[in-house]
Formats: C-alpha cells, sequence, structure tokens
C-alpha cells in the first residue's frame, strides 16, 4: 500500500501549497526543512538554472542514454556516504571517489560541465550538490520516469573521506540491508524503491560471481536464482581464476538494455530472476514482497513512489545557510 504521505506530498505540491514556499514536503527528513522549491529564482541569484540543467542533461541523454543511470547511482552514492552534499565529486588522495567502493561511478564530465556554464552565468550561486540533485531528476525524467519536484539551497561540503564509503554488499542479507537504510534515516519502503534503481544501469561480473559460483562459500549458486537467468549469467560471467582476466560490465535488469524507465524490474525480482542477491530478497520480506508485488503490477504506482523516495534521499544531511560552501569548481573546495 502506498504511503500516506506521499498523497498529502503530491497535493502540496501541485497545488502550491507550501506555506510561504519555504517548507519541505511531508516526510522528508528532519535535515531537509531549509530547503525550498526553485530557490535559486525566489532569491534572484540564478533564475534559469533549473531549465539550463534539464537542457544539458537532455542534450547528452539524446547521444548517451546509460547518463541516466550514471547519474542516479553518483546522487546516491553522494547522499548515502556522508549526505547530500557533493562531497562525492572532490578529486584527491583519499576521497570518497578515490576509493574501490566507488570505481564505476560516471558522469563526473557532465556535473563539472553544467558548473563550468552556471559560474560564468551566476558566480558563486548554484552549489554542485544541488546541480548533482537536478541533474539526476532530470535524467529520471528523460528516461520516462517521473519529473519529481527538487527542492533546493544546498551547499557543498568541505571534506570528502574515502573511509566514509560503506556501501551495502551486492550479497548483503535483507536484514543488514534494511538496516543500513534506516541508519541513513530510510525506512523499508524507501529501501524497496530505490533499489528499483536497478531497473537500469551495469554491473561488473565480479559483485556476482559468488552468486554464480560460491554462494555463502558452498561451491554452489545461489539456489533461488531461476534456472534459465543463471545459464545466462554464467555465460556473460565466467568464474575468474587468475588476475586480468576480463571483469565484463552486464546489465543490471537484462530485459531493459536501453536503460528506460520501467518496473520490470520488480516482476523479475517476483520469478527469482533478479542479477544481484540484495535484490533477490526483496521477494522473500513481508513488506518488500508486497511493494515488490504493487510495483510489479503498477509503473505508476513505481513512479509515484520513486520520486517522493528520491526526494527523500536528497534531503540527507544536507547544508545550508553559513554552512559549507558554493565551491567554484565541483573538483575541489575553494582557496
Amino acid at each position: 500500500m502506498m504511503r500516506e504521505q506521499w498523497f498529502s506530498f503530491f497535493a502540496l505540491v501541485i497545488f502550491g501549497a507550501l506555506v510561504g514556499g519555504t517548507q519541505a514536503a511531508i516526510g522528508m527528513p528532519p535535515e531537509a526543512a531549509p530547503l525550498i522549491r526553485h530557490f535559486y529564482k525566489v532569491h534572484n541569484t540564478c533564475a534559469n538554472v533549473e531549465p539550463f540543467v534539464r537542457h544539458q542533461v537532455g542534450l547528452v541523454w539524446a547521444n548517451d542514454k546509460s547518463v541516466a543511470p550514471k547519474l542516479i547511482k553518483l546522487l546516491y552514492a553522494d547522499c548515502m556516504i556522508n549526505g547530500c552534499d557533493a562531497s562525492i565529486l572532490l578529486d584527491g588522495p583519499n576521497t570518497e571517489n578515490s576509493s574501490p567502493k566507488a570505481w564505476g561511478l560516471g558522469a563526473f564530465v557532465l556535473i563539472d560541465n553544467i558548473k563550468r556554464v552556471l559560474e560564468a552565468r551566476c558566480p558563486g550561486a548554484v552549489s554542485c550538490a544541488d546541480i548533482l540533485n537536478l541533474a539526476a531528476r532530470d535524467a529520471v525524467y528523460f528516461s520516462g520516469g517521473p519529473s519529481y519536484p527538487v527542492f533546493l539551497g544546498r551547499r557543498d561540503g568541505l571534506e570528502s573521506n574515502a573511509a566514509w564509503i560503506d556501501f551495502p554488499s551486492p550479497s548483503m542479507s535483507w536484514e543488514s540491508t534494511l538496516a543500513y537504510f534506516q541508519s541513513k534515516h530510510l525506512d523499508v519502503q524507501d529501501m524497496t524503491t530505490l533499489l528499483g534503481a536497478h531497473m537500469m544501469g551495469r554491473v561488473r561480473c565480479s559483485n556476482i560471481l559468488d552468486r554464480l559460483y560460491d554462494f555463502n562459500k558452498t561451491g554452489k549458486p545461489d539456489l533461488t536464482m531461476e534456472e534459465s537467468t543463471l545459464t545466462y549469467l554464467r555465460n556473460q560471467c565466467p568464474p575468474k581464476v587468475r588476475l586480468g582476466q576480463p571483469n565484463p560490465l552486464i546489465n543490471l535488469n537484462p530485459s531493459n538494455p536501453t536503460h528506460k524507465f520501467t518496473n520490470s524490474y520488480y516482476s523479475r525480482v517476483l520469478t527469482n530472476k533478479a542479477v544481484l542477491g540484495v535484490d533477490q530478497q526483496l521477494r522473500y520480506g513481508g513488506d518488500t514482497y508486497d511493494l515488490t508485488d504493487e510495483f510489479a503490477s503498477s509503473v505508476e504506482d513505481f513512479k509515484g513512489e520513486f520520486a517522493f523516495s528520491m526526494s527523500r534521499m536528497g534531503g540527507l544531511k544536507v547544508l545550508t545557510g553559513t554552512e559549507g560552501q558554493i565551491r567554484l569548481d565541483c573538483k575541489k573546495v575553494n582557496k
């Protein structure tokens, strides 16, 4: 059943009933409260930032559909590590994006290009954190998903530390995955919904070899995996036996090779065809099974909940007011 707060949220957004235009939506994390809609237009600091970001994302998406999963993953990596402060964008030794756990992240060049033009148009006005949130939303929209409201006013963090990265393992248990999301102040519905971002994108074979050949160190595959899926994935991902062998990229959702917004991910979970173990376990949790079944039956329900959970994630541990800074270059803090 869809959460009741979503209907309140959607009504507030559509009918413009945010008090004074300054309150974040019902059900948003407490730290998101200072964020507002159309922040740069309200404060007259960069009125056209939102259509500009959408235009730039659209230009890239027209030639490279993989930009959608790349931007969603980049936003997830930023917000779930240490809050939505664009720390994932910082370069240098021991930064988040230098960690092996962050390998495979993309779309950095797009964010840098957008930032470069905005600095020329609106110097020192638009944060990298806000650019990343807007770009991810627009990528969802171009891929056929919902165009949800993004509350703005974030500032950028001053440090980035690879030790902060604690992404869940692709084979993490249902209980551990839920505990991870709850530690970030997200709930079971957010977990089920945000894992649905695996409807698109790709993953390295090394992340699923345990499921294919040595699940829980049994010397056997994960017996929950449907047989034809197991055969297909083994053909794509032979066991690695020595250093230097290929580590191919495979589609997280073989039913969706063109990175469209779809609910086919949930249908695959229900039929034991999920690529990642963390995804397959949605079928075996009580609340997550019900949500998975609902999303598999109704893409519109999934779109609504995805919009809400992406907004919630975008409000985690934001910096506002005099906290942080507006970076002039997303790759480094200001001198």
